[in-house]
């Protein structure tokens, strides 16, 4: 029998994030980032001690991008955990999550359009069957209230 050895879960080595990264994401985002509905960003750690990058919106600081340094490789993921993208530059990184945070200004518009929509749709609906109803009644109403003239 082959006995593999598996790294134990030890702290990295690699350290927190580099002042030079931290300005470099900081900068990279910031334009998009407060269109997109991002309040503030933080900065913490995986279990095993790699770097996170967090960007966070209302209401709560509710996760919008999240960007990990796993050794050398920078990981983007979404606000749910969704593997977004993973490149070793963090320039190529930060383009992408500007990308996704364009999208997400894209789906915030959209969704209000169709909200929109359906609220507009709605009330002509139901002016239309106030109408209908109305010119109904006359029909029925008007040859009565001639007899009585």
């Amino acid at each position: 029998m082959t006995v593999i050895a598996f790294q134990s879960k030890v702290l990295q080595s690699d350290g927190p994030w580099r002042p030079a990264e931290l300005k470099a994401l900081v900068e990279s985002l910031a334009p998009e980032s407060s269109r997109a509905g991002a309040r503030r960003w933080d900065v913490g750690i995986t279990e095993i001690g790699d770097p996170q990058f967090y960007l966070l919106g209302a209401p709560d600081d509710e996760c919008i991008l999240c960007i990990s340094r796993l050794g050398r490789v920078y990981v983007l993921e979404d606000g749910a955990g969704t593997l977004l993208f993973e490149h070793n530059s963090l320039l190529a990184l930060a383009e992408q999550a500007r990308g996704v945070l364009q999208k997400k200004k894209a789906q915030i518009v959209a969704r209000a359009a169709l909200v929109w929509c359906a609220v507009r749709e709605t009330v002509e609906e139901k002016l239309d069957a106030m109408v209908l109803e109305g010119e109904e009644l006359l029909v029925h109403c008007v040859p009565q209230l001639a007899a009585l003239a």
